[in-house]
């Protein structure tokens, strides 16, 4: 089983689905990735030679910026725009959608579900 980015390729899987795998990496870099290396693209990872494999590891910690470094930097970026109170970032503060959707039917996976506002109060008066 190999291993790139920390990340362990699955070996049943064909190679540029396995690289898909790893954060930063989709099947359309994969399959870029793979052409630079000169990797069969049919290939399972199963059968990848060891020297392919630290070919693949090369390559991807030279050129690419893939999960933890990715991470950190895609938190970075949200912590630097809620620092300089920016809009986008008081929207990320608020848990709100940040690139401009509306609010008032839509935006459950951000806002949570919706509250009863009215119906609490006739509750509260009853008793």
């Amino acid at each position: 089983m190999a291993r790139i980015a920390g990340v362990e390729l699955q070996n049943n899987l064909k190679v540029p689905y396995a690289l898909a795998k790893i954060y930063g990496i989709g099947y359309a870099k994969a399959l870029k990735i793979l052409d630079q290396v000169k990797v069969d693209p049919n290939k399972r990872a199963s059968e990848l030679e060891d020297k392919e494999i630290q070919m693949l590891i090369e390559l991807i910690e030279k050129n690419y910026v893939v999960e933890g470094e990715l991470k950190q930097e895609i938190f970075r970026n949200i912590k630097r725009l809620k620092d300089i109170r920016s809009y986008r970032g008081l929207r990320h503060k608020l848990g709100l959608p940040v690139r401009g959707q509306k609010t008032r039917a839509n935006a459950h996976t951000r806002k949570g579900h919706n509250m009863a506002v009215g119906g609490l109060k006739r509750i509260l008066e009853k008793t």
